[in-house]
């Protein structure tokens, strides 16, 4: 599924007058500020670390490459929560996010949050080593890393939970980035809490580990991956922007290794979804279409690389994405037909009709597979989005509002609905619909401003509607006063 959406940019100034702001930032709650904006750094009970981690996540909407992919997004939050089911300690539900960035990195953050760069996929040689990521990412939060990291600075009083806070959004997703803005603001200190110490380290890495054995994975992977990373040093000035946030000093290879041999040595099949999920990875956002689809042709004819299935789905994406319908058919329809069910190559055969000018085939072809998985993030929103295009607006109205009922914070179900309004020339639900999207980005002024213009359309009759949307009108503007007055 391709959809080019507007992307909401903010100025890296509202990530740091905003980032303590209350959670979960919804116009139709009156949860209050947490009082963390003091030099007097409190220690975190759970509700207060959700909040800020809730915060964090719209900053990094507003301000970061995240990647709305339907398929990737599944791929990612099963294997996530496969890991989560398998951890000890879980306190709170987990939730797992893309950012196009080709550098190798995974991070995790107060609340559950853990994102992962694309490159890290692109780097990684199996599934096992790509959990690995997750697994230690995941041991961070449980374990409550940097909630104890300001425990320890307590005593501080040169540091901010604000500034603190600003600087680890920075880093996370951009560690040259937030290093320099540290350095900048003479807040040097504050990077102990950006990079783990070696004990956190270490207990992530312990606990990661057996995670990721009890999930089914093979636990030799940690010390393959953090080998690898180990010889990226030794061959570039530079280091994978990982370990600007997670060291590794000698010795820490050496005790994953070690650690590894607890667990019996044995044989893991290769995941053919990670293997997809890869290619997709590297045709879709780590290369232009045409240079995407030299290289897959060159991996094929050397058949040197991880799998010949996965290939040929790049491939396919990449005669798709140059709009080379024909060829891109004869491949893709090819991967269909020899596993119907699997949902990246249903995503591609929806790209592909439509592509074709064929979205009401694009639509009866999915019709089906919506009736035998009802609300599966990748059929649903490829079923909309097919219904848009065949100009169905009243089927993929009907298709969003029940996909949003269960899952409200869905930003890309959130821009098609959107969409949808506008085609209907619903002016009133369109513009509702926009300030929902922007409040997802702490544009709560926009948002205002966007509800107002909803105002405008709704008839003088229409009592219930008016007094809803001045209540959500007068909230947007108080969640405007709660961040400025930090």
């Amino acid at each position: 599924m391709r959809i080019k959406s507007a992307f909401i940019t903010l100025a890296l100034a509202l990530i740091t007058s905003s980032v303590l702001s209350s959670g979960p930032l919804k116009a139709q709650t009156n949860f209050k500020l947490p009082d963390l904006g003091t030099s007097a750094l409190q220690a975190l009970p759970l509700e207060k670390e959700q909040a800020i981690g809730e915060v964090m996540m719209m900053q990094i909407r507003g301000s970061s490459p995240v990647v709305s992919d339907p398929v990737l997004d599944e791929y990612l939050s099963t294997l996530g929560r496969k890991l989560v089911a398998n951890a000890s300690d879980v306190r709170f539900p987990f939730s797992f996010f893309w950012i196009n960035n080709p550098e190798i990195n995974a991070f995790a953050f107060y609340g559950g949050h853990v994102g992962v760069h694309t490159g890290l996929m692109a780097q990684s040689d199996n599934e096992s080593q790509f959990a690995s990521v997750l697994g230690h990412e995941i041991a961070h939060v449980t374990q409550r890393h940097l909630a104890r990291r300001i425990q320890q600075q307590q005593d501080n009083s040169a540091m901010t939970i604000a500034g603190m806070v600003a600087g680890i959004l920075a880093t996370i997703v951009a560690p040259d980035a937030g290093i320099a803005i540290l350095s900048a603001s003479q807040t040097q200190a504050a990077f102990s809490q950006l990079t783990h110490s070696r004990s956190a380290e270490q207990e992530a890495d312990r606990i990661g580990m057996q995670t990721l054995n009890n999930a089914g994975f093979d636990p030799y992977a940690s010390s393959e991956f953090l080998t690898k990373l180990a010889a990226q040093i030794r061959y570039k000035y530079k280091p994978p922007a990982f370990l600007l946030t997670h060291p590794l000093p000698e010795s820490r290879v050496s005790d994953v290794r070690l650690r590894a041999q607890q667990f019996e040595k044995r044989q893991y099949p290769q995941s053919l979804e990670f293997n997809l999920a890869k290619s997709r990875v590297i045709a879709r956002y780590h290369h232009k279409p045409v240079d995407a689809e030299n290289l897959f042709r060159k991996l094929i004819k050397e058949n040197t690389f991880y799998n010949s299935t996965a290939l040929k789905y790049g491939l396919g994406i990449s005669l798709l994405d140059q709009k080379k319908y024909a060829e891109a058919a004869t491949i893709l329809d090819e991967l269909m037909a020899a596993d119907p069910k699997n949902l990246f190559y249903i995503d591609t055969h929806t790209d592909l009709l439509i592509g074709q000018g064929k979205a009401k085939d694009a639509v009866n072809f999915l019709e089906s597979l919506h009736d035998n998985r009802p609300n599966n993030q990748v059929i649903t929103l490829n079923y909309a989005n097919a219904a848009l295009e065949a100009k169905q607006y009243a089927l993929a109205e009907r298709l969003l509002k029940s996909f949003l009922l269960e899952k409200p914070e869905h930003n890309l179900a959130k821009q098609l609905i959107t969409d949808v309004y506008k085609k209907q020339e619903n002016l009133a639900a369109y513009h509702e619909a926009n300030a929902d999207v922007l409040a997802q980005y702490g544009a709560y002024l926009k948002a205002a401003d966007e509800v107002q213009k909803a105002l405008n359309f709704v008839e003088p009759q229409e009592v219930i509607k008016q007094q809803r949307l001045k209540a959500l009108l007068t909230q947007y503007r108080q969640m405007q006063k709660e961040l400025a007055r930090l």
